[in-house]
């Protein structure tokens, strides 16, 4: 099932674009991404669904707003995601809570590959 998706270009569901492009400023932006639109195109929900709930989360934010706080547009992203995997019964709200504090108790970098053509013993030029 593939659908056109109309995003909006400057609504309140727009998302972040350079040059006509997508921008994602981290891997886990472009998974959730990628997952919305997995799951829109299998049928899991329609894409009004998801814009609705993605409006929904992002006027959460606005109204409450905490000074010093960045705005994310892939957390509203993320939020809209979740409230629609909920109310399309895909997963429930206690199943999801609970997936996301396993996700959280995991130490930083558990999902980074180490295997990447250097030796991990010695001192090199990037952070993992």
């Amino acid at each position: 099932m593939t659908a056109t998706i109309d995003f909006d270009i400057d609504g309140p569901a727009a998302p972040p674009r350079s040059n006509g492009e997508l921008v994602f400023e981290e891997p886990w932006q472009s998974r959730a991404f990628g997952l919305v639109m997995s799951l829109h195109e299998s049928g899991a929900f329609t894409w009004e669904e998801f814009r609705a709930e993605l409006i929904s989360a992002i006027a959460t934010w606005e109204e409450q707003e905490t000074p010093g706080e960045e705005y994310s547009y892939y957390q509203c992203w993320l939020s809209a995601l979740e409230q629609v995997s909920i109310s399309s019964e895909l997963v429930t709200a206690s199943d999801l809570t609970g997936r996301a504090r396993d996700l959280a108790l995991r130490p930083a970098g558990h999902d980074h590959d180490h295997d990447h053509g250097h030796d991990h013993d010695h001192d090199h030029d990037h952070d993992h």
